[in-house]
């Protein structure tokens, strides 16, 4: 589900399983508490073990985007399976520039 590892001022949150509804607000949790104690300058979201998602994976995304950007540091969306690649071209959200 989320593995976390902080490291040089970057968290990486590595997902796995399915993203929905319900298990984006348990991960969305986990990421925003653990970015106000660190304080990190880069949040590294790994989608590569993520085998369904809604669009609850999208606003996961832009929720720690906009939370990033008042902090002062950026969001790195990494390992983007083909099988998700459709829907966050679909999203719009490579336009932010977050896709590595």
């Amino acid at each position: 589900m989320l593995e976390l590892e902080f490291e040089n001022s970057v968290l990486t949150a590595r997902l796995s399983g399915e993203l929905d509804h319900h298990s984006a607000a348990v991960i969305r949790k986990k990421i925003d508490s653990k970015t106000e104690v660190l304080k990190p300058k880069t949040l590294k979201l790994d989608y590569s073990n993520v085998q369904f998602m809604d669009s609850s994976g999208i606003g996961l995304i832009m929720g720690r985007y906009r939370q990033m950007s008042l902090m002062g540091g950026n969001v790195e969306v990494t390992n983007v399976p083909p099988h998700l690649k459709r829907m966050f071209s679909l999203s719009g959200i490579e336009t932010l520039g977050v896709i590595k």
